[in-house]
């Protein structure tokens, strides 16, 4: 994962507000999920963060809240 945060050069702020969020133990779908944050998209299949998109890719899955 720390490559992707590399390759889509995603900031500090962001995996701030990431951890923000998994902090506040959300629920997610038990399939493949994803999750809108101001500079990025964060993937997810079940209870597991599988990767980060850009704004400008497109997401696959059920939108978590």
């Amino acid at each position: 994962m720390l490559t992707r945060i590399q390759q889509r050069s995603i900031s500090a702020d962001q995996l701030g507000l990431l951890a923000a969020w998994l902090d506040t133990n959300p629920e997610v779908p038990a399939g493949q999920w994803f999750k809108r944050f101001p500079g990025m998209i964060v993937c997810g299949e079940g209870e597991w963060v599988k990767t980060f998109l850009t704004l400008a890719q497109t997401p696959v899955g059920e939108e978590a809240l």
